[in-house]
């Protein structure tokens, strides 16, 4: 039985240490040092309890006053919630959008390369300054991307806009480079089972080939970008220790990968499976240095990029109108949906550089082309709005 037939169960779940639960529970009783440091903390002297919290960090639109009866009557304003709630976010988090890569590439029917190109532009449109291209693959083996090299020559390069592209060897690296690829990506897997069956060899296969590619790229000065799969679960092993996902991720970064970023493929992540793999990574990676890339199988995707954010990740892949999925998964939906992804990160008051709107614009639009609603709960909700 797949990890994907029946969730993972309570037993296989890692233990959360007094220590980790204490980075990431603090008292709703409690002020942090920034509150007493910047002067928006102000304790009463009239024996009630109540405290007063200001942020102007955040946008919270909502006024009143919040009562927690466990707090002993501790009164707050909703605009301190974000604060109260949300500890150390990012103010800024960069999202990379895969959906013209990812989310297309298991399309039975092939789309025009020319709706490629338009959706990518739509998308960086909307502000994203990433934006997954295609892969240079074997046509046998991903026919969705075989006009990979006409995708790319048809992109209009734009400043501060890259459009990093999969390459999972050196022909296929040095195919992008002759289309005029600036950035490419490696795909290695945390999973034995899932590297052999999804790219038919071994971790250490797969990372000889990566160094291969990583050599050529820095004679060349391209970025690397390097993807872990199977961080959290796998279709056919099942649940995956958070030590083979540092081992991946270590050697991807020490052979010059500029950015990892770590793939819940087949959506079996909850927090609680997310908290310990990212310890794990991260006691070898730089924080800063790292993605995290949901899917929303089990509709945990958004719980995964919060708790993500909490412990000091920045970037979020996720792809627009939540297309892609896992072929090797019985059952995988799609990516986390773009759209949810921004709505979440700006109701928290994190910046994006992404306008919402011209974004659910250029999801309608695929949608269209691929005749099916959309998979983001965000441009549903507000598209029923404005109807």
């Amino acid at each position: 039985m797949s990890s994907l037939e029946e969730p993972l169960g309570l037993g296989d779940l890692p233990k959360l240490s007094i220590n980790r639960l204490g980075r990431f529970c603090q008292s709703a009783c409690r002020s942090g040092a920034d509150d007493r440091s910047t002067g928006n903390y102000t304790p009463s002297n009239s024996g009630n309890n109540q405290t007063l919290f200001h942020s102007t960090s955040h946008s919270w639109h909502l006024q009143g006053q919040y009562t927690d009866s466990s707090c002993n009557g501790v009164d707050m304003e909703f605009r301190a919630l974000p604060r109260k709630v949300s500890w150390d976010l990012p103010r800024f988090v960069k999202v990379v959008e895969v959906g013209p890569r990812d989310g297309l590439q298991n399309e039975k029917n092939i789309v025009p390369t020319s709706v490629k190109i338009e959706l990518i532009h739509k998308l960086v449109a909307s502000g994203l300054s990433v934006v997954e291209a295609t892969s240079f693959v074997s046509p046998r083996w991903v026919p969705q991307l075989a006009d990979a090299k006409d995708v790319l020559e048809g992109i209009q390069h734009a400043p501060d806009v890259r459009f990093p592209v999969l390459t999972p060897n050196l022909r296929g690296f040095e195919a992008a480079v002759a289309a005029g690829a600036k950035e490419v990506a490696v795909f290695a897997s945390a999973s034995e089972s899932f590297s052999k069956s999804n790219i038919n060899c071994t971790i250490e296969e797969s990372l000889a080939r990566y160094r291969e590619v990583t050599c050529a790229a820095k004679k060349h000065g391209i970025r690397v970008r390097g993807y872990v799969s199977c961080v959290v679960g796998c279709p056919v092993e099942g649940a995956v220790h958070p030590s083979k996902v540092a081992y991946v991720a270590k050697e991807l970064y020490d052979m010059g990968c500029a950015e990892i970023s770590l793939g819940d493929t087949i959506g079996v992540g909850t927090p609680g499976r997310v908290v310990p793999m990212l310890e794990a990574v991260m006691a070898v990676v730089p924080a800063d240095k790292l993605a995290v890339h949901f899917h929303d199988t089990y509709g945990q995707a958004l719980a995964n990029i919060l708790v993500s954010l909490q412990m000091g990740i920045g970037v979020v892949d996720s792809s627009v109108s939540g297309l892609g999925g896992c072929p090797y998964a019985k059952g995988a939906t799609g990516n986390v949906a773009t759209e949810d992804v921004v709505y979440m990160l700006h109701g928290l008051g994190i910046e994006t550089n992404v306008d919402l709107g011209k974004l659910m614009d250029a999801g309608d639009y695929i949608c269209k082309q691929l005749n099916r609603p959309s998979g983001s709960k965000t441009a549903t909700a507000l598209c029923r709005l404005t109807a």
